[in-house]
Parts: structure tokens; sequence; C-alpha cells
């Protein structure tokens, strides 16, 4: 079995997928921080492919970092458009998960659900 991490990004004032959602991951190690993807989600809320699979999948300290502030202000923008009176959206702006990864074949699953005061998320399948 091949190991891989994959994210889904659900909103859940609007009752859909998050789309547009950018993102990053980063492998924290000996206090560094290192890049390894950037990524945005698809109109599934989703990613086109995995953030790491195969030999990339190495066990240790990895940050998912969701940009949710820049999400939110682009949905406020596009129902300021259909509404008179839209309620600004600015509690949330960055959102990291640090999470381990043990095993190299594991399927890792990160989802988030956002909403505009608050998230949740947990280890999926």
């Amino acid at each position: 079995m091949s190991g891989r991490l994959t994210t889904h990004v659900l909103d859940l004032v609007r009752g859909i997928p998050a789309s547009g959602v950018f993102l990053q991951l980063r492998r924290l190690e000996n206090g560094e921080s290192l890049l390894l993807r950037e990524a945005a989600t698809n109109a599934d809320g989703r990613l086109d492919a995995p953030l790491l699979e195969d030999a990339e999948m190495k066990p240790g300290e990895y940050e998912l970092l969701f940009h949710a502030g820049d999400y939110f202000r682009k949905m406020d923008a596009e129902s300021s458009e259909t509404s008179s009176a839209p309620e600004p959206i600015g509690f949330l702006d960055l959102i990291p998960i640090r999470f381990h990864i043990g095993s190299e074949g594991g399927h890792y699953h990160v989802p988030l659900l956002l909403a505009p005061g608050g998230y949740s998320t947990y280890r999926g399948s």
C-alpha cells in the first residue's frame, strides 16, 4: 500500500465545499520549517493530487497552513455583490494544523471544517 497525505475543506456556513482555499504544507524539523507544497482547493474542496505520496511520505512533524481569511474575504466580496448589507467576516486568518506522520505507507487525511468564527479538524480516512 502506498502512503499519501490528502485534505478536504468544507464551508460549514454555506454547506458547500470550500473552493479556492490556498494552503501550504511544511515539514517541521530541527526548529526549521521547510515549505514542501502550495496548492488551492478545487470545486470539490479537495486538491487535484495528494500533498505527499509514496517516497515523499516520511515520518515526522508537519504543518498545513490554511489561508482562511483570504477565502472568507473573497466569499464576503462575492456576497456583497448580491446583498445590500453583508456582514463583514474577519475573525480567522491563518489556520495552522500540526500533525505527525508515523507510517510511510499510511493514508493521512486532514479535513478542515471551516466557519468564520471557528473550525474543526480530525484524522479522516
